[in-house]
């Protein structure tokens, strides 16, 4: 098994997937964004389809409903580095932000921000 991949290298291995298949492909430019976000959606409801038609236990316990669910997943994520490059987002910047979003989420008390709402 490989190691595991962090945002850099799923960065990496989209624009080399991009790089092999770009006179075929959307440029890797802001303007078609929009519709990789698209692309994302439509493959989160995929995920959701397994969810629904094969339950969470299915997804935990028979490994070839696992496998596709984690499978969609990946489809998913990456659709999502296609987004970050097209918006020019490295791994550093987007790390940045995670933290101070993570920072954030993790001081906050959720239940008086929903009472105060």
């Amino acid at each position: 098994m490989k190691d595991p991949i962090n945002i850099e290298a799923m960065l990496k291995m989209s624009q080399d997937l991009w790089e092999k298949n770009k006179n075929n492909w959307s440029p890797m430019e802001p303007e078609h964004g929009r519709t990789f976000i698209l692309y994302m959606i439509e493959e989160i409801g995929e995920v959701i389809s397994i969810i629904k038609k094969k339950g969470e236990n299915q997804i935990m316990e028979n490994p070839e409903v696992r496998e596709r669910f984690i499978e969609e997943m990946c489809d998913v994520m990456m659709y999502y580095s296609d987004v970050l490059n097209r918006f020019g987002i490295s791994s550093k910047e987007y790390s940045e932000v995670y933290n101070k979003k993570f920072q954030s989420n993790i001081t906050r008390d959720y239940k008086v921000d929903h009472e105060n709402s």
